[in-house]
């Protein structure tokens, strides 16, 4: 095969040509809108401010990031980053609202808003817990979220609220818990149940779902023929519930038991929980 010096030359020289020319094309191409303007911080954060009044969230916050990125050393700057996360968080894109509230957070520690910046980031994670039969990702991050902000700011006047949601939270990853629990059950796989609900038990003892977490575990005891176990729960609940139905229904199943010697299991009603979510 012979090599043409001369070929790769103006092989070369046409290629060159080529990306000069669309180069040039690019450039002729662009709108002259698209140029950098320079405005006043007023000009800029007033706009910004008139889209937040007319609901306009996204454009809002995209001008209150412009104030902060054309004058980033105005008095105006810091408020414009916690108001464009406000407004993304009004348009729910709750990534971008993170985003800006996590900067904010560590570089104005000391602002005089901050309290409102740690509640604004755990109202992100609030909005998008999920139903209990799905993964608590956002659950635990908006626990997490609030938990921080009633231990550093006890005193703000968010503090109330987050206590509020904090214990819907709590009863919310109780629920899920209870959720896979039952799942388990309905399944036959009476220690993978167990463990959820004395999980429950040990760790969401003040939720809504203390109560039949031990009525479950009565069941479970049952079902593994260990009736000593299930009467001390059964008594626990006697404690604790005895004016709740679950005890009442504890109470007959243990009669029911004692009755029956060869007692093999209960009837369970069906659960559906996503199977991906049973870690």
């Amino acid at each position: 095969m012979c090599f043409s010096f001369e070929k790769l030359v103006k092989r070369e020289k046409i290629s060159l040509f080529t990306v000069f020319i669309a180069i040039i094309f690019i450039a002729s191409c662009s709108s002259p809108n698209t140029e950098y303007k320079e405005r006043g911080v007023d000009e800029i954060y007033n706009h910004a401010h008139g889209l937040l009044e007319k609901e306009e969230y996204t454009m809002a916050a995209k001008e209150f990031n412009e104030v902060d990125r054309q004058h980033p050393y105005s008095s105006w700057a810091t408020k414009a980053q916690l108001m464009a996360a406000y407004s993304f968080f009004e348009s729910q894109k709750y990534n971008d609202a993170i985003d800006n509230l996590d900067i904010f957070i560590q570089l104005h520690p000391g602002h005089e808003d901050i309290a409102y910046a740690y509640y604004l980031l755990a109202m992100c994670y609030y909005e998008q817990i999920p139903t209990i039969d799905r993964d608590q990702k956002f659950t635990r991050k908006a626990k997490q979220s609030l938990d921080e902000l009633i231990k550093r700011y006890p005193k703000s006047k968010y503090s109330r609220d987050a206590k509020i949601k904090l214990d819907l939270v709590i009863d919310h990853l109780a629920g899920h818990e209870m959720e896979v629990g039952r799942y388990y059950q309905t399944a036959w796989n009476f220690l993978a149940a167990m463990n959820r609900f004395k999980h429950v038990v040990s760790h969401y003892e003040t939720t809504s779902h203390a109560p039949e977490a031990l009525y479950r575990l009565v069941e479970v005891y049952l079902s593994l023929g260990m009736l000593e176990e299930a009467q001390m729960v059964a008594a626990i609940l006697n404690s604790n519930f005895q004016d709740s139905f679950w005890y009442k229904d504890a109470y007959d199943l243990l009669q029911e038991y004692s009755k029956n010697k060869n007692y093999k299991g209960f009837e369970f009603e069906e659960v559906t929980v996503d199977k991906s979510q049973q870690s």
